[in-house]
């Protein structure tokens, strides 16, 4: 439980200083494409890691369910991938990161989808 409090915590202190930074600092050098991109992947960046927190909370409630760990790592993986290509892709505006994002975007659906079966098992 208290790992995904921590990252939850850190993924939420990252989102706020990317998010700053895409504001103020990416003005200098950034298309406002690219600062677009920048900013959809701090919003979703910050949607999961309260996302992790919430896994952290659910498995005080449902300390036997398993699933939920499982269901916190995909998250992980999920802003890593989705977050970090949109970052790199605003950042940079090489296309070559575009494919990944979708793959994180997957590992969203998955973590929820596998969160919700986690509980429904529980119940």
């Amino acid at each position: 439980m208290k790992i995904f409090v921590m990252l939850g915590a850190i993924n939420m202190a990252l989102g706020v200083v990317l998010g700053a930074f895409g504001a103020h600092g990416l003005k200098q050098f950034a298309s406002p494409e690219q600062i677009t991109v920048f900013q959809t992947g701090v919003q979703y960046q910050i949607y999961h890691a309260l996302g992790l927190l919430l896994v952290a909370v659910l498995l005080k409630q449902f300390p036997q369910a398993h699933g939920l760990r499982t269901g916190g790592w995909i998250m992980l993986a999920g802003i890593i991938l989705f977050s970090g290509s949109l970052y790199l892709l605003g950042l940079t505006g090489n296309k070559i990161f575009g494919p990944v994002t979708p793959v994180g975007g997957v590992c969203f659906i998955v973590a929820w989808i596998w969160t919700f079966w986690a509980v429904l098992k529980e119940i």
